[in-house]
């Protein structure tokens, strides 16, 4: 059998094989979790261990959120719980413990065997069941009728099953444009810098993947007119005590709310309000509400946290420059017609179409198969 495989293709295989490498790895030894992952990360933070901690200032007086940041800590939290832990917000030691090995098993065999694909894991773990704090049971409240029809129109893009034609074809995210507000800063396996800059009128946020920066400003004055949509919306901020409020709205119906952009979808009533309060030298806790009653039957809110390491940098995220996400998907797509028009003239099976990356995760070619990159020109 001969399998046709795109870039994004080719890596979600690769994926797979460091997945099943470090699963194998974990059952195979017992991991030494280091001293930073011994304990949940959020019972070691200056806040909790002593109530009359208060973050650094800067020279005219608000408290100072500046420098490089990033959400690599925060993977291995679900965004929604699993229904078994109900209304719990914190691991069990047991559930910790587990989660622990887990990370620093992937981190292991990121860092000493892997050595295809860019995989950051941080250095700390937090011990909390879920992002999803608000419903208490931790669960994304049921999307209105608007919202499941917006849900129909995302693509999936190079994540789906094509077929691609044209730019229509292929998400925000696919073509370089955004990952939207939400899906700039939740943890995905690499690319999660955040830099963050301040002046005594406004708060700049860069997101590292796609690039995107934020300019807040602090000045009191009015949103944009509401004729006026894009896709980051119009942020206004304020300081409440230690605490930046962000509240932005103004935002299209064509973004989402979920990892890279995806997943559950927002409208254009979205109402998106941050809080971005640093509870450590070395930790900033945010909490974002989404407030869309065009897509979601309730508000719901979501925390995690943006912490910092030694040395760490936002490096330039050349997007367009480095993306092959279209151009391969639609090589693949004539290349994929060409096979289908050479088996009817033949007489001959049409060739399987994969539907799902599941397809390709779970179908690791065996021996025998003979499996090529469409874009080498074979």
């Amino acid at each position: 059998m001969t399998i046709g495989l795109g870039n994004r293709a080719l890596l979600a295989l690769a994926v797979a094989g460091l997945t099943a490498a470090a699963g194998a790895q974990e059952t195979a030894a017992s991991v030494h979790v280091s001293a930073l992952r011994s304990v949940p990360a959020e019972t070691t933070a200056a806040a909790h261990v002593d109530k009359s901690w208060r973050p650094p200032r800067t020279s005219w007086g608000h408290p100072s959120l500046e420098g490089a940041w990033s959400t690599d800590d925060f993977r291995g939290v679900p965004m929604s719980r699993p229904r078994d832990q109900g209304e719990r917000t914190s691991l069990t030691p047991e559930e910790f413990a587990k989660r622990a090995e887990e990370i620093e098993s992937g981190r292991d065999f990121s860092v000493n065997v892997g050595t295809f694909l860019r995989h950051e894991f941080g250095l700390r773990t937090f011990g909390y069941t879920s992002m999803i704090v608000d419903p208490p049971n931790g669960q994304m409240p049921a999307m209105t009728p608007r919202g499941e029809e917006l849900a129909r129109q995302r693509t999936r893009g190079t994540f789906g099953p094509g077929p691609f034609d044209d730019l229509d074809d292929f998400s925000l995210y696919d073509r370089c444009i955004t990952r939207g507000v939400l899906g700039s800063l939740l943890p995905v396996i690499y690319g999660n810098g955040v830099r963050i800059t301040q002046n005594p009128e406004f708060v700049a946020i860069s997101y590292e993947m796609i690039h995107d920066t934020r300019i807040i400003p602090l000045d009191g004055r009015r949103a944009l007119d509401t004729g006026i949509r894009q896709y980051m919306g119009s942020a206004r901020g304020r300081f409440e005590g230690n605490t930046l409020v962000v509240e932005t709205t103004n935002f299209t119906d064509k973004t989402s709310v979920g990892t890279n952009g995806g997943g559950p979808p927002n409208s254009e009533q979205l109402k998106l309000t941050e809080r971005f309060t640093r509870v450590d030298p070395a930790m900033i806790e945010y909490v974002a509400t989404v407030d869309d009653p065009g897509a979601y039957t309730a508000p719901w809110t979501i925390r995690l946290m943006i912490t910092s390491r030694p040395g760490y940098e936002v490096l330039e995220y050349s997007c367009h420059e480095g993306n092959g996400a279209v151009a391969h998907a639609l090589s693949g797509e004539r290349t994929y017609e060409l096979q289908v028009a050479e088996a009817k003239a033949k007489g001959l099976p049409i060739p399987e179409r994969a539907i799902e990356h599941e397809q390709i995760r779970n179908g690791v070619p065996t021996e025998g198969q003979h499996v090529f990159d469409i874009n080498a020109g074979e």
